[in-house]
């Protein structure tokens, strides 16, 4: 069985242990680094597969599959410091590293992937882009929901770019809950009533083909409160800006800076 090593133990490393071994009577074996020694420990704990190495290096001495998941700025200088070998299988979940810096850091190890998984994989519901898509990538993804395999780097870090939108979607939930706690509303009962609202649309979210101008559609009535409420939001420039700052996140990640 794959024996996988996680570099870089942050909360995304953590939702893809948990992916991969909670609940699950074949979890593979897993070895984390000894940054966030916290994190490593408590997931460590937890799952009878997982162990913390003592250094970098000895996690990939004892993995097959190789997850990067440090901070980009500081993945070259600890990809830097480790020797892989040819059969490694290296999957990055940095998302400002392009492949070819990426290929450069990782050889002489040939197989090489990047990906862009969120917290979803923890509970194997998360569809995580790869480019390109290699065996180990889609392997590992395919476990931990679905893989999306993305055609080019420029596509993918556009897919990226999408990915930094979801911050703002939970501000624009946090609004309308204040906007009902300012009338009278207790927080809590208006934090509950708008996720259950959101949640709500979960099902016709998970449609093979999605189409979300026929769902706006589906859920306006002609002359209607979310007809006006939409209205409003479109005299505003919301798609506008939307656009403006997915371009702008685009530009910044294609030029290896990186998001926030």
């Amino acid at each position: 069985m794959t024996t996988y090593g996680i570099i870089g133990v942050g909360s995304i490393a953590g939702a893809i242990v948990t992916g991969l071994c909670d609940g699950v009577d074949d979890a593979p074996e897993v070895v984390l680094s000894p940054r966030s020694a916290d994190r490593a420990a408590t997931l460590s704990a937890r799952f009878a597969t997982v162990r913390t190495a003592t250094t970098n290096q000895a996690v990939l001495d004892a993995s097959d599959v190789v997850l990067v998941g440090v901070l980009p700025e500081q993945a070259p200088e600890v990809l830097r410091q480790l020797t892989f070998r040819p059969d490694h299988r290296v999957v990055s979940a940095v998302a400002a590293l392009p492949f070819d810096d990426l290929a450069a850091l990782v050889a002489p190890a040939r197989e090489v992937a990047r990906s862009i998984p969120l917290m979803a994989v923890a509970t194997r519901s998360g569809t995580t882009p790869v480019f390109p898509a290699t065996p180990s990538a889609t392997t590992l993804y395919d476990r931990l929901g679905a893989s999306l395999q993305v055609e080019t780097e420029e596509s993918f870090d556009a897919v990226v770019g999408a990915s930094a939108t979801v911050a703002a979607y939970f501000d624009y939930l946090g609004t309308i809950t204040s906007w009902l706690a300012d009338r009278g509303v207790a927080t809590v009962d208006a934090g509950r009533y708008v996720a259950a609202t959101f949640a709500s649309l979960t099902d016709e979210l998970s449609r093979p083909e999605v189409d979300f101008a026929a769902l706006a559609q589906a859920h306006t009535t002609p002359g209607g409160l979310n007809e006006q409420f939409a209205g409003d939001l479109e005299q505003a420039g919301l798609a506008d800006a939307v656009r403006r700052g997915l371009d702008r996140i685009h530009a910044r990640v294609r030029s290896a800076g990186g998001p926030g």
